[in-house]
This record gives C-alpha cells, sequence and structure tokens, in this order.
C-alpha cells in the first residue's frame, strides 16, 4: 500500500472539510444561534488533523495503484464523517458519539436517515451544516478535491472512479482534474436553479439553500417535522423535477453539453429510469385516490414519493406508512432500483437492473433454446462475459451486505418490518423506511450498536461496497 500518498489526500480532504466549516460558521453569525465556537473547534479539529496527515506527506508522488484508490475512498470517506459530527457533539445538540456519528454519515453518503425526533429545534448553522454534507457527499468528496487541485502522486481517474462509478468522461476531457470540474460545474449550475425556482416561489431563502443541497445531494435531510409536506404545490414539483434531473447520469449532461443530443436520449438506462418512474407513479395514483379524491393532490404526492424513493432522495411530502399496501410495496421495490450510474442518486442503480433483467431473459431463453446466442447491451453497446460477471458479483456481494447487516440489528429488539427496510433504506441511502422509521419517525430507537452498524451499512451502499473491502486487503501482497 502506497500509505504516504493515501494520507497525503485523506489529509487534504480534512483541510478542506475544515475550510467548508466556515461557512456554517457563518450562518451561525448571521443568526446569533449560539453555535459559533462549536463550528469553530470541529474546523479547528478537522484542520490539525488534516495538517498531521498532509504536511510530513506533501511530496509524496508515487501513483496509486487501483487497490490504493479503494482505500483512499474508503478511509477519507470514515474520516471526513469523524471530523464533521465534533460540531453537533460539541454543540449538545446531539448528545452522544453514535448519534453525531450516523447523522453526519447519512449526510456525506446522502442518506437522509436521521436520530432526531425533533429537527426544527436545531440551530441555523447546524441544519445548514446536514445538509451541506449531502452536498458535498452527493457528487463526491474526492471529485471536489480533485476538482480543486491536481491528484496526488498520480491515479486521479481511480480515485474519481472508486468514488463516483459510473462517471466516463475521458471522452469529454483528458484529465481527471477537467472531469471532475465538469461535474462540479454542472452541479453547481443545477443546485442554483433550483434554489432560484424555490425562492420565486416564495420559500425562504435559508430554506431555498439547504433544500436546494439536499436534492441536489439526493440526500433529503428536512429542517421541518413533516419534511416537504407544509410548502406549497408549486415548490413541492419544483423539488419534484430536480429530484429526477439528479437521478440522471451526468454524462448525459455532458452529452448535451457538447451538442449529441442523440446520443444522450438514446441511452436504455435514461428511458428505464423515466419508465419506471412513469409506472411506479401512475398504479401509487390509482392506488391512493380512494384516500384524497383530488386528481391534482394524488398526481402531486404520487409523483413526488416515487421520485423521492427512486432517486434515494427520502423527502416526503405524505406519510406513506398510511398508504396502502401495494403502494408501500412499490416503493419498496423502488428502495432497490436508485437512480441512473454516475448520478448522485444510490441504490442498486437502474444500469445494473437492466443488466440483470436482460441476463435473467437471455438464460430463460437459453432453457427453452439451447443454441440460441443472446448478447447483453447497454446504451448501445454489448457487453462482455467479464461485464456480466461483474454485475453478478456485485449484485452477490450487495445481498449479502443486505443480509449480514439485517441479522446485525435485529438483536436490537425492533420489529420486522423496521429492521428489513432499515437496511434496506442505509445501504440504498435513501432514509426514511416503513414503521417506526417512517417519514414520520426516526432512528432514534436503535441502540447505539445498531446505528453504528448501520452508519457502516450507509458508507457500504455509497461506496458501492469494494472500498470498504479495499480495506480489509490493507497489508496484503495479492
Amino acid at each position: 500500500m502506497n500509505y504516504k500518498t493515501i494520507f497525503n489526500i485523506i489529509g487534504k480532504v480534512l483541510l478542506l472539510e475544515a475550510a467548508l466549516m466556515l461557512l456554517p460558521l457563518g450562518v451561525s453569525v448571521i443568526y446569533s444561534d449560539g453555535c459559533t465556537d462549536d463550528l469553530l473547534i470541529g474546523a479547528a479539529a478537522a484542520a490539525a488533523l488534516g495538517a498531521v496527515m498532509f504536511l510530513p506527506t506533501r511530496k509524496a508522488g508515487k501513483p496509486l495503484s487501483v487497490r490504493d484508490s479503494l482505500a483512499v475512498a474508503a478511509l477519507t470517506w470514515l474520516f471526513a464523517s469523524l471530523a464533521g459530527c465534533l460540531p453537533f457533539l460539541t454543540s449538545g445538540e446531539i448528545s452522544n458519539f453514535p448519534d453525531a456519528f450516523f447523522e453526519t454519515v447519512s449526510g456525506f453518503t446522502t442518506t437522509g436517515a436521521s436520530i432526531l425526533t425533533d429537527v426544527e429545534r436545531m440551530s441555523r448553522s447546524l441544519q445548514f451544516w446536514r445538509s451541506f454534507t449531502h452536498w458535498l457527499g452527493g457528487m463526491g468528496i474526492l471529485v471536489l478535491v480533485t476538482a480543486i487541485a491536481a491528484g496526488s502522486g498520480g491515479g486521479s481517474t481511480n480515485i474519481l472512479k472508486a468514488e463516483m462509478p459510473g462517471h466516463s468522461l475521458d471522452k469529454f476531457t483528458p484529465k481527471a482534474k477537467n472531469n471532475a470540474k465538469l461535474l462540479y460545474d454542472i452541479y453547481i449550475v443545477l443546485t442554483l436553479l433550483e434554489t432560484v425556482l424555490l425562492i420565486a416561489g416564495g420559500m425562504p431563502v435559508f430554506d431555498s439553500v439547504v433544500h436546494a443541497l439536499g436534492t441536489a445531494g439526493t440526500g433529503g435531510f428536512g429542517i421541518k417535522a413533516d419534511s416537504i409536506a407544509s410548502y406549497s404545490a408549486y415548490l413541492q414539483w419544483v423539488i419534484t423535477v430536480f429530484m429526477l434531473l439528479f437521478g440522471v447520469s451526468f454524462n448525459i449532461y455532458c452529452l448535451m453539453l457538447v451538442r449529441r443530443w442523440r446520443e444522450a436520449l438514446r441511452s436504455n438506462e435514461l428511458r428505464c429510469y423515466l419508465g419506471i418512474f412513469a409506472a411506479a407513479t401512475v398504479i401509487v395514483c390509482i392506488n391512493i385516490y380512494p384516500m384524497y379524491g383530488s386528481v391534482s393532490d394524488v398526481i402531486r404526492l404520487s409523483s413526488f414519493q416515487t421520485a423521492s424513493i427512486i432517486t434515494t432522495t427520502g423527502y416526503a411530502t405524505a406519510d406513506f406508512n398510511t398508504w396502502p399496501q401495494l403502494s408501500k410495496a412499490v416503493l419498496f421495490i423502488l428502495m432497490f432500483c436508485g437512480g441512473c450510474m454516475g448520478s448522485t442518486a444510490g441504490g442498486l442503480k437502474i444500469s445494473r437492473v437492466t443488466v440483470l433483467a436482460q441476463v435473467c431473459a437471455n438464460e430463460l431463453r437459453r432453457s427453452i433454446n439451447p443454441r440460441s446466442v443472446n448478447s447483453v447491451k447497454l446504451n448501445g453497446s454489448v457487453l462482455t462475459s467479464e461485464q456480466e460477471q461483474r454485475v453478478l458479483s456485485y449484485l452477490a456481494l450487495y445481498i449479502a451486505v443486505i443480509a449480514v447487516t439485517f441479522i446485525l440489528i435485529s438483536v436490537n429488539g425492533l420489529g420486522f418490518e423496521e429492521n428489513i427496510s432499515a437496511v434496506v433504506s442505509c445501504v440504498n441511502n435513501i432514509g426514511p423506511g416503513f414503521g417506526l422509521i417512517g417519514p414520520a419517525g426516526s432512528y432514534a430507537a436503535y441502540s447505539g450498536f445498531a446505528k453504528i452498524v448501520l452508519s457502516v451499512a450507509m458508507l457500504i451502499g455509497r461506496l458501492e461496497i469494494y472500498p470498504l473491502l479495499a480495506l480489509t486487503m490493507i497489508g496484503s501482497k495479492r
């Protein structure tokens, strides 16, 4: 392992995180909410730890291997979460480490699961910090570092792939730094556009900013007890549209920027993503109509909730715990789907879903006609047997992670509905589940042990399993 370069990059990330804590510090000053000292302590601690890692290794120049890059991604997110939870602890607004760590990991991984039972009592600055972690984690912490500074010692492309799998921007820009800048340019523009539209709709400036940050990162931390339900229909529609936009692969937007519209619109992943959303919305609409009676309300509520779940955002305009079982079943299935590969959304990803569907269909055809030859296609390209195997291997690991996490948290004593939906929600970075952890509830009832386990599950889901597994191979020669 290239420890020198690994610590160099982690040090850079912590120094950047310390600098970014000055933004909620500014919010604290504006609103005089009493958290200025707590944010200063958090920033100072992150800066000190970052300096200890960065300064002795600033001349590191050895390129990073693929395994090194995976380890960098995992360790970076772990250290960033540890540093990020300090303001919650020092302020006393979250009083113990498991809760603070869970909340911070949930923020950075854009999960949106919360232990808070009265979020409206939280200070403005820490509400902002919660949502800002969504925005930082949505596109990727290392992507931001790469966009600001050139990669350390080479291997920047490997780092980007380890943290944000699915981006293939080499055909647009030749360097990893330029790729990262392009991604963040699109990310910032869409975030600002949503903020402006929310303000134009009458949402307060602070609310507009934090909800735009949460939507962009597909995170879903709310600042009101009812999430988005108390805002106007216009504001709910704006958030619905932008949740869907941030669930689209940023590669599509890059193709549009270079006017390759036909290639962008030819994406079968995009068509499948929109098709699943539309089909789920129609089913939920029909199913919940007797509860509301208003066609416009039903379309708005069902569209919002299906968009929130498929993009793994987690905002809510209704307590879907009260919806009929069919609607809840549809939402549960959507938890697994996720958004497009290369978006800020979590989940299994639509591309993998389409590949798995084709593999199953081909195996069925072979069982009927053993001589049949069928290929698996993704966005117009035929996948190799190795690529197919990679998807199947990921699925096996994905199921194993869900199973192990479910067993571990089941010692907590909560019911089956809560436990299985909590695991699925955390691994897929969604946020709310069913039962006590639904849109109107929280994860507060879980033990400290269960919260740590679920925190690890969120990290595994966000980094798509392999980076966390790479940590177990540190020191191995193979």
